[in-house]
């Protein structure tokens, strides 16, 4: 019994500071090459090889001939069709490698800064009496939405939120997605709810609330000028907060979605 401990865990044992190392960086290369997938249509395709990879693997284990010899033929064709079918995508994924920077102070930044620069926009805006309209992106990727409005790419912070949200500007009007504690794009157009039984009220922002909330798990939030008010949206619910809980309340929902 100890023998077979001792194999167990002497690799494990024998690893050092270089061992580590290695394992961080493939670790920071497939996170963002994750990041850079989940926006694009490759994603579906990857996780149909990736069954397909698991169901030949099963074959293969259980000895089942027939459909592994059928599966391990049908590779090639597989992967062919991937580089022709996503050639735009892929090539897109490269040219961002490229151009992208890998920013260490966004990868360990925490949700609690995010929100917290969130928060103090939210209340700088109602005591200006401002409106504006902030989406955070789920797991669902929000790419077509994204190129509806114009490219940021910065850190997260209030000044900058105010400065896009600033009433007469040409973003001011759209909303703003944040992804991975950066700001990705401002001036997006949302699709709107298509409910009709909604609190007359409710203006355009909330509608495009709803509408992104309906269609993916992003959570938006919406400041409202004339109802001076904050609302977060999820799930396509909406419901007024009070600002002093909308970190909780993000919190929260970050918790459930992960």
């Amino acid at each position: 019994m100890d023998q077979i401990l001792n194999n167990i865990l002497s690799p494990f044992l024998s690893i050092g500071f270089s061992d580590v190392f290695q394992i961080f960086v493939l670790y920071v290369v497939f996170y963002y090459l994750l990041i850079l997938l989940k926006e694009t249509r490759t994603m579906q395709m990857l996780k149909g090889l990736s069954l397909l990879l698991g169901v030949t693997l099963l074959a293969t284990l259980l000895q089942w001939h027939t459909i592994n010899y059928f599966l391990r033929n049908i590779w090639p064709i597989w992967i062919i069709a991937f580089i022709i079918l996503f050639q735009p995508e892929l090539r897109q994924i490269l040219v961002d490698i490229g151009n992208r920077r890998i920013q260490f102070k966004t990868l360990f930044k925490t949700e609690d800064a995010v929100y917290e620069e969130i928060v103090r926009t939210v209340k700088q805006m109602l005591r200006k009496h401002t409106g504006c309209l902030i989406v955070l992106e789920g797991n669902v990727g929000l790419k077509e939405v994204i190129e509806t409005g114009s490219r940021i790419n910065a850190d997260i912070n209030s000044a900058l939120l105010m400065t896009i949200f600033t009433p007469k500007t040409p973003l001011h009007d759209g909303a703003v997605i944040i992804n991975q504690g950066r700001i990705v794009a401002a001036g997006c157009i949302l699709p709107l709810t298509q409910k009709t039984d909604l609190d007359i009220e409710l203006g355009t922002r909330h509608r495009a609330a709803l509408g992104i909330t309906e269609e993916t798990d992003a959570v938006a939030i919406v400041v409202s000028e004339d109802l001076r008010n904050v609302s977060l949206s999820v799930n396509g619910k909406i419901t007024p907060v009070e600002p002093d809980n909308l970190k909780e309340m993000l919190t929260l929902y970050a918790s459930k979605r992960y």
